[in-house]
């Protein structure tokens, strides 16, 4: 039987050895005593997913993604790097960070075995093998200080450690521990995990408010030392990590407003009252600073995470749950500037926001958290990755004009393992719990066992919207399920054993409190009606558009589905007080891995806009329309017939309501 550890402080509290064999616990963040945290993450291991939408997603990543980027990793020369250190004869190849997408793949395996019941299957146990010759590679790499980094060796020497807030070193640690948390979680293997350790603790030794002065540059390390912390115990991490949000070195380093602007480091991070400049950046630090205050309590975090959330969700987030609107700096843009086919979006920002409002929920409970969650992980997130699991985003616009947006690899490589990792963990998302009971946070066939209370999800989610929810097990005692109702589910419909209707809140995760017992059973139906979205009119590249969306997916115009028509001479056709009975849905298995398309009737320019005149007086438009059909998919298979026209918000029909 697989074992996974537990923090070392916990085992020391109950006057074990720290050899002594660990206890199954692999949850993505370990808030298991957290002293500020509303809920508790399970382990990734305590849920067997079922077949559906992620779990093919998840094998997908096991057969083709993980297998494949490793290859591309060692033929780019990334492997080379750390042999290099070792004494192999070659040039360090890539940009200053491709150690933390080494590290980025690693923990993408560890997750993987977590998520894959045991035995393994060979391809599993490979992945395994793979993991730990990169690690005999990686500790080699090593010095006796403790240093680890492969880019600044030899030439590079004099200015390791110099400026980090530039460097990407500090960046690399946090990859490493993370991957090295992972394992050790999933294992109980410290090799890689001690590594990281004594490079920490080199830093540590060197750097603070009495030492030499440093700052993270590109947050990651924050949210790394408080789970090391949660791992071991020892709270010269946590406190480590404070120093970095305080923003005391400022002075000492000479920063420029505008070099902490987009670093979104470098200030006391409580200040921050915005989301500005580097996106994954801004939320890898908002994402620390969270993981910070459900250890410390602070309430000056908790006041700057709501009023930064506030302001991502008020103004800053697309409709796919993508961030960060510039390409120069992949960087946030003003509020409301949310541009389309111009739209930087880059994969891993959209991860961070993952990442950030899993973290937020945990700390605070809220349902609305999830919901932005969601929105990210069907839309802005799976874009990222082909359908096969062998092509990548690094930008997700909202409209193409057929540009080439996938790719196998890029040389800043960060997006494919950092899709890979989010695609191993998901069955850690699913669940939540509380002393009081287990939390639905997200819907697809699984079971979770926790707490003496063993349930089963069955669901056809996102494509249909009834899900059940079935006790297998339960504890003598009464005790509470709470399944989150998504926001836009303005219709559920919820019963309790086929005949007690139960009252749901949209935007709200609805209590059901009693004394279970087994074969109980809770069915929700969600409202799967297709729904029309407008922009805010201060988004102006939006105004007199509309959105489709269905459930949790954003929709999208594809010319592939649309040969007859002129996709950007299209408009939609609305007309009535329920718009959304003018779609027809079709469910297509033979299409893009199987799908539901909608249909809209639209209209089409009867000849070329392109060739009209540049500008009109307004009585005359000069042109005519003939009637269409309209076919949209799920926004996130886009490009996956090759290059062709995309968009997201649809022009609305002359006369249209």
């Amino acid at each position: 039987m697989r074992s996974i550890a537990i923090p070392l402080s916990v085992l020391a509290a109950a006057g074990l050895a720290a050899a002594a064999e660990p206890a199954p616990h692999d949850p993505i963040v370990d808030n298991t005593h957290s002293p500020h945290a509303v809920l508790r993450s399970v382990p990734v291991s305590a849920v067997k997913m079922g077949p559906g939408f992620w779990e093919e997603r998840r094998k997908t990543t096991i057969d083709r993604s993980l297998p494949t980027m490793l290859d591309l990793e060692v033929k780019n020369g990334w492997l080379d790097n750390f042999l290099r250190v070792e004494g192999k004869s070659a040039p360090r190849k890539g940009p200053v960070y491709t150690d933390s997408d080494i590290y980025k793949w690693q923990e993408a395996v560890a997750w993987v075995l977590a998520s894959t019941p045991q035995p393994w299957p060979a391809n599993v146990v490979k992945l395994k093998g793979d993991f730990d010759r990169l690690t005999d590679i990686i500790v080699k790499a090593q010095e006796p200080s403790g240093y680890l980094d492969t880019y600044y060796q030899d030439e590079q020497k004099p200015k390791r450690l110099h400026e980090t807030y530039r460097s990407h070193e500090l960046y690399c640690l946090g990859h490493l521990l993370q991957a090295a948390i992972a394992y050790y979680r999933v294992t109980g293997d410290r090799k890689l995990l001690d590594a990281g350790i004594r490079y920490a603790d080199y830093l540590i030794s060197r750097f603070g408010p009495d030492k030499e002065p440093t700052l993270t540059g590109h947050p990651e390390l924050e949210m790394a030392l408080v789970e090391l912390y949660r791992t071991n115990g020892q709270k010269k991490y946590l406190d480590f990590a404070g120093y970095l949000f305080s923003g005391v070195e400022t002075q000492r380093l000479k920063l420029t407003p505008a070099q902490t602007k987009y670093m979104f480091s470098g200030t006391p991070f409580t200040t921050r009252t915005v989301f500005e400049g580097h996106a994954v950046r801004a939320l890898y630090a908002s994402s620390g600073a969270t993981d910070y205050y459900m250890e410390t309590g602070d309430d000056a975090y908790r006041k700057t995470l709501d009023r930064l959330w506030t302001d991502l969700v008020t103004s800053k987030l697309y409709i796919t749950g993508g961030v960060g609107s510039r390409a120069s700096g992949e960087a946030f843009g003003e509020p409301y500037e949310l541009p389309d086919a111009q739209a930087y979006t880059e994969s891993c920002a959209a991860i961070a926001t993952l990442m950030w409002n899993w973290r937020m929920m945990l700390a605070f409970g809220d349902s609305k958290y999830a919901d932005v969650m969601e929105r990210a992980l069907y839309n802005g997130i799976n874009s990222g990755m082909s359908l096969d699991g062998t092509l990548y985003c690094y930008r997700n616009p909202l409209e193409s004009n057929g540009e080439k947006i996938r790719n196998e690899w890029y040389d800043t490589d960060c997006c494919p393992p950092n899709l890979e990792r989010t695609f191993s963990e998901l069955p850690g998302y699913l669940y939540a719990t509380t002393p009081e009971g287990v939390w639905v946070n997200f819907f697809h066939s699984s079971t979770i066992e926790t707490g003496g209370v063993r349930l089963t999800q069955t669901t056809d989610y996102p494509w249909s919207g009834d899900v059940r929810i079935r006790i297998d097990q339960t504890p003598a005692r009464d005790w509470s399920l709470n399944v989150r109702i998504p926001a836009w589910s303005k219709d559920t419909t919820v019963r309790l054993n086929g005949n007690t209707t139960i009252q749901a809140e949209a935007g709200r995760f609805l209590n059901i409190r009693r004394a279970w017992r087994a074969g109980d059973e809770v069915a929700v139906s969600f409202d799967m009606k297709p729904r029309l979205t407008a922009s805010n009119p201060l988004v102006r590249e939006n105004a007199g558009r509309v959105a489709v969306e269905r459930g949790p997916l954003v929709y999208c115009l594809e010319q592939p589905d649309n040969m007859a028509t002129r996709l950007f001479d299209a408009s939609i056709t609305i007309s009535g007080n329920t718009p959304s009975a003018s779609f027809v849905e079709e469910r297509r298995p033979d299409l893009l891995g199987g799908v539901i398309v909608l249909k809209h009737q639209g209209e089409e320019s009867t000849a070329p806009l392109a060739g009209k005149p540049l500008y009109q007086s307004l009585p005359e438009t000069g042109f005519t329309t003939k009637p269409v059909e309209l076919t949209l998919i799920p926004y996130y298979a886009w490009a996956n017939r090759g290059p062709d026209q995309m968009e997201v918000w649809i022009p609305v029909a002359k006369g249209g309501q």
